[in-house]
């Protein structure tokens, strides 16, 4: 029997007060045993590896039939060799607990430090990617936080094959295993609960999953979320960009992976690179891209229209909205009307140009001669992350091990009493 709201409350709760108690213990640990910690998280993972694909192929065979949503669930003898290699890789990053952020003197004496501190309970609601819990698992406990999961019901079992073994890595480090907990009922009410705060035991929510998950996260959380709503990615070809870079640039952005929200839905073309123009279009054409484009690129290659609404989706599909701009001023004002302050990205050999747009474009993460798609933790040397956040405080961009922490001051005196 499914509980009820009142019984997946009291659940959650539970769940956080275990949290808690586990978090103070994980907070002083130190950086070896965290690493140690990890590495025994992908011994057992390898070795949960035959249960863990009996878990999955009993989720693939209740789920959608949908090629795409099936890939992102399903699990092999390599994905589960790249989850434990994640966790490895995380092993290896510094710890990001106690670390020396800045420090001052003051004229009485006093001796100021702001260090860096674990930011306490962390909950992760996400969808049908198993790697998410070891992943977000891994990234907390290095980040000296312990964790509740919530994953996706089309993949709880496989969900909680990966967590029992992480819980077993945590254990066989001596590490209490209620650092890592994952909420056991598909019951959509414990994800209220957590969004609730479980009883002041959450501090932060992280949603991973479609702008569907996300934007109720947004709307209904009462404390606070570290998310975007979507990755609505621009890249503009200034007039001074290299053509071939141009191309290659723009044919990356949006076609590697068209799914991910680093990925390019929007094409601004400066009208003084229209020259150049055609090859990186009929490119995009030739990899099997929908171009929808304004009245002025629809006068150089023929293309379906672009409405205003296209200008404000996210396709994650292989579609790109195409307008033609003027300078870089056109450009800034298109991106600052739709831009979701995700990643943004210009291609240009003038500097003046690529710092002016750098500076002024409001994203997350803005990009110069690269493609968006590197707008991952992986690639920015985290190891992994736990998502992008596209919020002003506390964490923006990438959430890896540093956004996962935050500080408190110390303050070294000697005898001094204020006036």
């Amino acid at each position: 029997m499914a509980p009820t709201e009142g019984s997946a409350a009291e659940m959650v709760a539970v769940m956080g007060a275990r949290a808690r108690a586990a978090q103070t213990t994980l907070a002083l640990a130190s950086g070896d045993q965290k690493r140690a910690a990890l590495v025994a998280m992908a011994a057992a993972v390898r070795s949960a590896a035959p249960d863990i694909l009996s878990a999955n192929f009993a989720d693939l065979s209740e789920m959608d039939p949908n090629p795409a949503f099936r890939d992102r669930a399903k699990l092999d003898d390599a994905r589960i060799e790249a989850i434990a290699g994640s966790l490895e890789a995380i092993a290896d990053l510094p710890d990001p607990v106690g670390r020396m952020l800045a420090s001052w003197d003051r004229p009485n004496g006093l001796r100021i430090e702001r260090v860096s501190t674990p930011l306490g309970v962390i909950g992760v609601i996400y969808e049908s990617r198993p790697n998410v819990t070891a992943d977000a698992a891994a990234l907390c406990v290095m980040a000296g936080n312990a964790v509740i999961l919530r994953s996706g019901s089309e993949t709880v079992r496989s969900a909680r094959a990966i967590a029992a073994a992480i819980r077993a890595g945590l254990d066989a480090a001596g590490l209490p295993q209620d650092a890592v907990q994952l909420v056991p009922t598909r019951d959509r009410a414990a994800v209220g609960a957590m969004l609730a705060g479980a009883d002041g035991t959450i501090d932060v929510i992280v949603p991973r999953g479609g702008r569907g998950l996300v934007l109720r996260m947004q709307r209904e959380a009462r404390i606070p979320v570290f998310a975007h709503l979507e990755g609505l990615c621009h890249v503009f070809l200034h007039g001074a960009a290299e053509p071939q870079m141009a191309l290659d640039v723009v044919l990356n952005a949006k076609m590697r992976r068209t799914g991910i929200c680093g990925s390019a839905e929007t094409l601004l073309i400066d009208t003084a690179f229209l020259p150049h123009a055609v090859p990186v279009l009929e490119a995009l054409q030739d990899a099997g891209c929908e171009l929808r484009g304004d009245r002025s690129i629809r006068d150089v290659l023929p293309m379906a229209e672009a409405t205003t609404q296209d200008f404000a989706t996210e396709y994650l599909a292989p579609i790109i909205s195409v307008a033609v701009v003027d300078g870089l001023d056109g450009a800034l004002a298109h991106i600052a009307q739709y831009s979701s302050n995700h990643t943004d990205g210009i291609v240009t050999a003038d500097p003046e140009a690529a710092a002016r747009f750098l500076n002024e474009v409001d994203s997350a993460i803005v990009v110069h001669n690269a493609s968006t798609q590197f707008a991952d933790g992986g690639e920015f040397g985290m190891g992994a992350e736990i998502g992008i956040a596209t919020g002003r405080f506390h964490a923006r961009g990438p959430v890896g091990l540093e956004q996962l922490t935050t500080f408190k001051y110390r303050v070294h005196g000697e005898g001094q009493t204020r006036p």
